[in-house]
């Protein structure tokens, strides 16, 4: 089915016996499956330590689209951070960057949704993060008009901009920054940490100082706190693309993810897949588990499901 390889005769519509991971108990579950959307996350899904997709990923996407299956992509990237990727996979859909704070068209620019977190929860959180950067025990990240904004240029934060393809602002104290320029709409925070251990604690400390309503809370990385806005997350942003914007229901829809900010989209998906170096929690909502994306586990998601 892909280049080099004998063709082999479209498959019908349906799949057999398929572990599903649910509350560590393995369900044997078969059914039908049309799926008319492919939704892919970035980092560990289709890029891994080389930071491109490999041939054989851009491949097995292009056979899917061959077969009529559209594919988007969904991330917590910067929207220009995650362009490149988008055109790699040559999707013509909009780009669900951010957690899905932002979806945009990269073709035509239009922005489809906005959804920044709120002024009061920005700075509630620079305050109560405030004391750990002091210890340098992390450092801030502001997303604003898709410029990141830093207080000052560190280590993580060279490391962060090298992989990301950006160059961050530095712009000296956050809070200040902010109270001095009313009109700021703050797309996203982002607190990096060397120790897991510290992203953790914040993640438990802050879910139980606000709910969901108020706002999204995850990691993409074990040394990453991201906070959004509550409709910001990748299962809001893939369900508007898929039923407001396609017409599609939840069973046409597969996606593809590795960590926690893929949670939501794993669960709304009629397929949704794990990857292989993905967190026991979240390999254990998904109907499948991918081998890694070293071992570019997003060709066989395609091939099991799609092809």
């Amino acid at each position: 089915m892909f280049a080099g390889s004998a063709q082999s005769p479209e498959p019908p519509l349906w799949f057999g016996l398929v572990l599903r991971q649910a509350g560590g108990q393995s369900l044997i579950f078969s059914g039908m499956t049309d799926i008319r959307l492919l939704v892919l996350d970035i980092d560990g899904t289709i890029a891994g330590k080389s930071n491109d997709v490999t041939d054989s990923v851009k491949a097995a996407i292009a056979a899917a689209q061959q077969q009529g299956v559209q594919v988007a992509i969904a991330t917590g990237r910067m929207y220009r951070s995650a362009a490149r990727f988008h055109q790699a996979v040559q999707s013509p859909l909009p780009l669900m960057s951010y957690q899905g704070a932002l979806i945009k068209d990269p073709v035509s620019g239009k922005v489809y949704r906005h959804t920044p977190l709120s002024r009061q929860h920005t700075l509630a959180l620079l305050a109560e993060l405030a004391a750990l950067e002091a210890a340098e025990r992390l450092s801030i990240h502001l997303y604003i008009d898709d410029q990141l904004h830093v207080r000052e240029i560190l280590t993580d934060t060279r490391d962060y901009a090298a992989r990301s393809g950006i160059e961050p602002i530095p712009v000296g104290n956050l809070t200040t920054y902010l109270q001095q320029q009313s009109a700021i709409e703050t797309t996203k925070l982002l607190a990096l940490s060397p120790d897991p251990a510290v992203i953790t604690e914040l993640l438990s400390r802050f879910k139980q100082r606000y709910t969901p309503a108020e706002l999204y809370l995850t990691q993409s990385v074990a040394t990453f706190f991201e906070a959004t806005h509550p409709l910001s997350n990748k299962g809001a942003a893939v369900q508007y693309l898929a039923e407001e914007l396609l017409g599609l229901t939840s069973d046409q829809v597969m996606t593809v993810g590795d960590n926690f900010n893929d949670y939501e989209m794993i669960c709304y998906a009629g397929v949704g897949v794990a990857m292989g170096d993905a967190p026991a929690g979240v390999q254990a909502i998904a109907d499948w588990v991918a081998p890694s994306v070293e071992k570019d586990g997003v060709v066989s998601a395609i091939e099991q499901f799609i092809l």
